[in-house]
């Protein structure tokens, strides 16, 4: 996970282990692009590297999540913000566009951007990535749901925490896709712009409905 802390704040042992991760993932998107996902082994990455397997286990669980590290980063970064924020006085979904708004903005300005939109790219065309996202995404939003009940001390049976958390992981969702396909100006800033105008049109997405037979949309 991104520290919240600059990197020369941190001790000499945690800036290497950062250094060491961030090699390792740009390292990993470099050859998977050029290569192939499944082409490219974890023998291969390693030893560009230049550590062992057992330092990249100790950092990562896979290829896949490797690969992914960029947009977990910013997943793992928003549910801890969102745990520590308090929360009354405002509705649940404009507090989940907050902090993935502010963890945006809070990722490292190193590079970030290009990552993920490699990473996209890659998972578009590789079943293990999308596969391996998706489980990131129900562990993630399972957590996020879990500490809302806890905290806000609901009925277990309550529906609102999860469909909230699952609304949200839509807006993301159709944001970062429509900020993928784009043809340029792939930039934190515009990423946020498509974020807000996804949480915009949530309300319109509940009540929306087809036209009437025989009727043309205007």
């Amino acid at each position: 996970m991104t520290s919240a802390h600059p990197p020369a704040a941190l001790p000499l042992r945690e800036r290497k282990k950062l250094r060491t991760r961030r090699e390792l993932v740009d390292t990993a998107l470099r050859l998977f692009t050029e290569q192939g996902f499944d082409a490219t082994t974890l023998d291969q990455l390693c030893e560009a590297v230049e550590v062992s397997k057992r330092t990249f286990f100790r950092t990562f669980a896979s290829k896949e999540d490797v690969a992914m590290a960029p947009l977990h980063d910013l997943w793992l970064l928003a549910a801890d913000r969102l745990a520590d924020r308090d929360l009354a006085g405002r509705p649940l979904a404009a507090e989940l566009e907050a902090v993935l708004v502010e963890s945006l903005a809070a990722m490292p300005d190193d590079g970030w951007e290009r990552r993920v939109l490699l990473s996209r790219r890659l998972a578009e065309s590789t079943p293990s990535m999308d596969a391996h996202g998706l489980h990131f995404c129900h562990r993630t939003g399972t957590r996020i749901v879990a500490d809302l009940h806890r905290r806000l001390d609901l009925d277990p049976a309550d529906p609102r925490p999860r469909l909230a958390v699952d609304l949200a992981v839509a807006a993301w969702h159709h944001a970062l896709a429509s900020w993928t396909a784009q043809a340029g100006g792939h930039t934190r800033d515009t990423l946020a712009e498509r974020l807000r105008a996804a949480f915009a049109a949530l309300p319109e997405a509940l009540t929306f409905a087809a036209p009437a037979r025989g009727t043309v949309p205007v």
